[in-house]
Parts: C-alpha cells; structure tokens; sequence
C-alpha cells in the first residue's frame, strides 16, 4: 500500500508547504495532491512542485470539468506531466452547483455526461493519432457551424505529450458515477470512505464498472485514508477530525444537494446527518461538530497506539484502498515526517 498526502489551500500557498511536502517525499509519501475549490488554481501550483519535488506523482485533487474546456484540460495535463518528467495524474471531480454556477457561472449539468466525455476527449488529445473531433452530447468538436462561426477546424495539440497515457482519476460518490469511476479511470478519489461500510455503499457499483473495464487499463487503484498519528494516548485527537466531518455534512452544499450527507446516511447516520445539517446551516457549527458521532470517528481515523493503525490499514486494505491517503498529526514538521515515516515503516511490515 502506498502514502498519497494533500497540499490544501486553507495551509496557504503552495510555495509555503513546498520545504515540508518536499520532506514528507524523502519520508515516503508517494503521491502529492493539490486541491482547488474556489482557492487558487491547482495546475500552477502543481507546476511549483514539479520543480521541487523528485519521485511523488503529482495529482490535481481535483478541478472540476465545468470551468475549464476538455481540450484545455488535456493541455494543462500534458503541460505538467512534461515538466515533471511523467509524473502527474489528472484529478477530476464535478464540484457542486454552488462553486459551479456561484463563482464560475456556467450551468451545473449533466456531470457523468461531461465527465465520461471529458476523458475521451483528454486521452484523444494525448494520443495525437488524428486531429481533434468528437461528436459528443455536450461537447462537439470542432462546434458546430449553427453554433459559432463555422470558422472551427480539426486540431492537434502542437507538443507531443511525454506520455500518451495520463492516469485520471475521478473524485465519485454517487453509485453511477462511482460505476463510471470503476469501467474508465486509473484512480478513484472518494471522500469520507469508511471502509466498514464501503462495500454496502458502493460494493455494486464497483463490481458492475469493473465488469465494463477495458482489460488494457490497469487495476483501478483507491486512494482513502484520515489523520495519521501512531503512538499511545493519542485518541482524543481523533475529535480533530470534527469540524471538517461536519463543515462537509452539514454545509457542504445546499440542502438538497450535498453529497457528502446523503452519503452519511448511507453509512447508516441519518438521524445525525439531519441534525448536524440543521445545526451547520443555522450557524451553531460548534454544536454540529459535537453530533459527529463518536464511531464514525473511530472507524475512519488512524491515530492510537501501532497496533490499532494496524488493525486499520488492514481494514482500509480489505475494502480495496490501494494508497493511503495521510493527514499526519503533529505541530511541527519535522513530528508529521516521523509520523510519515513511522506510517511507512508499519505498512512495508504488514
């Protein structure tokens, strides 16, 4: 099992964090990836870090497919695979309404269309077999003469990509999309996964996209994980976890569409993920980060004495995570590179 960890914008800007994730690559992280949100662009920033960093894959985690056109993605992807020497992965997600039609304003539709037609359209670009077209639902290339000008021409992408093969990975929770996730990409990137409950949540949906994967991918690998502290007496840092559980849960979105509640209610929380909702969007998030229950907080986190980590990494193991994604306690550097390299030590015996 490998280590994945997260340059996140709320550390500040990636330039910042650069001396530490550089230090968390030498401890055995595997691969690094940026967020985006409404914060500053990823692809910059992964930029940076293909100057700095040497072995970590490189990872956008994620953009979303609305606010950049596919080809433009495909771009940007070749761009810092180049400069990085093959090294990155192209993170995509659909984000929500909010972000989408709030700050970007396009219309939130039609997500699996656009993500499925996204993919081929990035994987045509950096094969460069035949010049650009594609006829799909929501993207036409070129556009079509009733639509713009009628000027449009088939293009290739000028530079040839280091690699004609990007690994994508999808930031899913829904079970077609996750369906989606199973039959097209490299990678799935899904959030809050409790991996006690993994199977009765998406179990189907994996086996049915599985059965749809073309055998020349590779197996799919599943990046999860939580916060990362291996030592004894740890266990009250667990409730760290709190306010980020309840910030997505309760305020995530807008009532009827987050995700991440209907997602804690598959895992069997439905009276808490109401509550925690009424509370986040009332204001009294105090009071919301209280209600995330206790279990669910055990049964994600890694942090308490080796030999619950272990036990741990062997459940996440079980329900099909293939890196495990790190958060590591400690308010210093240099104690979350020994947690990175005490989490390394422990999976390389197990």
């Amino acid at each position: 099992m490998k280590i994945s960890i997260s340059a996140h914008y709320s550390r500040g800007n990636v330039a910042e964090q650069a001396d530490e994730l550089r230090e968390l690559e030498k401890a055995g992280a595997d691969t690094i990836w940026v967020a985006e949100s409404y914060s500053f662009d990823s692809i910059s920033a992964l930029g940076y870090l293909a100057a700095v960093t040497e072995r970590a894959t490189l990872a956008s985690g994620i953009v979303n497919i609305y606010s950049r056109t596919p080809a433009l993605l495909a771009m940007s992807a070749a761009g810092i695979d180049a400069v990085s020497k093959g090294r990155f992965m192209l993170g995509l997600g659909a984000s929500g309404p909010q972000v989408v039609e709030g700050f970007h304003g396009v219309p939130y539709d039609a997500p699996l269309t656009r993500m499925r037609e996204v993919m081929d359209i990035c994987r045509a670009v950096w094969k460069r077999e035949d010049k650009l077209t594609y006829p799909g639902k929501k993207y036409r290339l070129p556009l079509p003469a009733d639509q713009g000008t009628g000027l449009g021409k088939p293009l290739k992408i000028i530079n040839r990509p280091v690699r004609d093969v990007i690994p994508i990975a999808l930031a899913t929770l829904g079970a077609k999309s996750v369906e989606m996730t199973a039959e097209k990409a490299e990678a799935w990137l899904p959030a809050f996964f409790n991996p006690q409950h993994a199977e009765k949540v998406w179990g189907n949906a994996l086996k049915a996209g599985l059965k749809k994967r073309d055998p020349e991918l590779p197996a799919l690998e599943v990046f999860a994980g939580g916060a990362v502290g291996i030592g004894e007496g740890l266990e009250a840092h667990r409730d760290l976890a709190r306010p980020a559980t309840a910030l997505y849960v309760g305020g995530m979105g807008a009532k009827d569409k987050n995700f991440y509640n209907q997602i804690f209610r598959q895992y069997g929380y439905e009276e808490e993920a109401e509550t925690i909702q009424e509370l986040y969007l009332s204001g009294r998030k105090s009071e919301a980060e209280a209600q995330v229950p206790q279990r669910y907080l055990d049964e994600t986190s890694l942090i308490g004495p080796e030999g619950y980590v272990r036990d741990q990494i062997q459940a996440y193991r079980e329900a099909g995570v293939t890196c495990l994604s790190a958060s590591f306690m400690g308010t210093t550097t240099a104690e979350r590179v020994r947690q990175c390299d005490e989490l390394r030590n422990l999976l390389e015996k197990i």
